[in-house]
């Protein structure tokens, strides 16, 4: 003869509400926010500070042979 077992009720209820279970239960929650922070950082483009931040010492121009395709050059329409 079998016993049937609610589906869910896998540990009694005075397991459930211990102290350390909470920890346990809180830390797994903290693990799994973490890691899935770190996998869409990942899926994200990488982000440069230098492209948002104007320094001192960086040309307003380029002084390439080759100018850039908005730049209409000394002689330019």
């Amino acid at each position: 003869m079998t016993v049937a077992i609610p589906a869910g009720i896998l540990l009694p209820q005075t397991l459930l509400q211990t102290d350390l279970f909470a920890i346990l239960a809180t830390f797994v929650a903290i693990n799994t926010i973490f890691y899935v922070a770190l996998a869409v950082s990942k899926i994200l483009p990488k982000v440069y500070i230098t492209d948002w931040i104007r320094r001192n010492n960086e040309r307003s121009e380029t002084r390439s042979i080759h100018p850039a395709p908005n730049d209409q050059g000394p002689g330019g329409i």
